[in-house]
């Protein structure tokens, strides 16, 4: 039997965005702000990164699971209830989640409900690297658990796919781990190397080999060579997509680009009284970010308790290749964004790229941007040129150009 009850404000997710953002609801007075976290500690991923660097821009020294207990230890003590161990499976109606925990099933229904529920690396299987199944596949995610968490053994040589920041956190992994790592493999022309670990890039993941353990990975380079890497334990990494399962059950729209739920400036979702917020939105983004954003959606949050409508739906913002994606990506409210930028998110390195903006072939925008862009960091677009969109019009692209 299920139990019943209801609450103000229904934060799904207990990391970096939905701990910030409970933390200013509580502290606001916004009455009963409950976070649930299926893991049985809360923080998110910084959990799992034993390296400094966060605490925001100006003292990012405390290691991942420092700043995690912290963020949860301000929650609370602003007044959030954070509870751990339970699992969002579904949706009772548009503002009721179906919960599971070790005490049993629950319909939580409420004012209003914010997904903040991170973002996860898609496995092997999710990227169809073909071959067999063997012990030894992990994601960065699989590998800083099972070493700094349950301390088990990891393999004597590993391969290291990716190239994203995350794939050197995973090398450092992987060396206290006691572990060779004999490569770091990435598809693109280039990549940040890691002193003493053989950098291949161009260079794609073809085959995995073993039986019971793995024993090697075939890989091919662009110029059609190929080769085989003798190792036990193979790590992929990045290739981050939000956790956006949630939201598709409870038919919220999803953006095209980011595969997160799509959003306005206010982080309001297509339904109403629904909310998201952080890397939920657009895969990995740092932990500052997201924390930002969760503090950033206090203030539409606020005003929807305090009755504020919802509105309709303004342009949608879409990009064009190589651009990936943006967020928000709908402008409703030109008023939204009060000076945060938009993030933008490129499949391929820029050199001082000029971006533009248009809408109904109406030029809104342009801009060249002095720097090296890489496929792993996000471009912050100041919003001052949003106020030129016509809210009735067509959607606003954007486009290098």
């Amino acid at each position: 039997m299920s139990h019943d009850r209801t609450v103000d404000v229904l934060v799904v997710g207990a990391g970096p965005a939905g701990l910030a953002l409970a933390a200013r609801l509580a502290g606001a007075g916004a009455g009963h702000v409950e976070v649930l976290e299926r893991e049985q500690n809360a923080g998110g991923v910084p959990r799992h990164c034993h390296h400094g660097g966060f605490g925001g821009p100006v003292r990012p020294w405390l290691t991942g699971p420092a700043y995690a207990r912290r963020a949860a230890r301000v929650a609370t003590a602003a007044g959030a209830m954070v509870r751990t161990g339970v699992s969002a499976t579904g949706w009772a109606g548009p503002l009721t989640l179906e919960t599971t925990s070790p005490a049993g099933l629950e319909r939580i229904t409420a004012r209003v409900v914010v997904l903040a529920t991170g973002a996860r690396e898609r496995p092997r299987s999710a990227r169809l690297v073909p071959g067999s199944r063997p012990a030894g596949v992990l994601t960065t995610g699989e590998l800083q658990q099972s070493v700094h968490l349950y301390g088990q053994a990891i393999g004597r040589r590993a391969v290291v796919v990716g190239a994203e920041p995350v794939a050197r956190h995973a090398v450092r992994t992987l060396r206290r781990a006691g572990a060779e790592v004999v490569a770091v493999v990435t598809e693109r022309p280039r990549g940040a190397a890691v002193p003493g670990v053989p950098l291949l890039t161009a260079t794609t993941v073809g085959e995995l080999r073993g039986r019971g353990r793995l024993s090697g990975v075939v890989v091919r380079h662009a110029d059609g060579r190929t080769g085989v890497l003798a190792c036990d334990t193979v790590v992929f990494t990045g290739d981050w997509i939000p956790d956006h399962e949630l939201a598709r059950r409870g038919g919220i729209a999803v953006d095209p680009g980011t595969r997160g739920p799509a959003v306005d400036g206010s982080f309001r979702t297509s339904v109403p009284g629904v909310f998201a917020v952080g890397n939920a939105l657009h895969g990995v983004e740092r932990a500052a970010t997201a924390a930002a954003e969760g503090a950033a959606a206090a203030a539409p949050v606020l005003a929807r308790l305090s009755g504020a409508p919802w509105p309709e739906a303004g342009p949608p913002l879409v990009v064009r290749a190589p651009l990936l994606w943006v967020t928000p990506n709908r402008l409703t409210d030109l008023t939204d964004l009060a000076g945060r930028p938009l993030l933008l998110r490129s499949g391929e390195p820029l050199t001082a790229p000029v971006l533009t903006a248009a809408q109904d072939g109406r030029l809104l925008w342009r801009r060249r941007f002095p720097v090296r862009t890489t496929p792993s960091r996000s471009l912050r677009l100041a919003p001052g040129w949003t106020d030129r969109v016509d809210r009735s019009g067509g959607p606003v692209v954007l486009a290098i150009g």
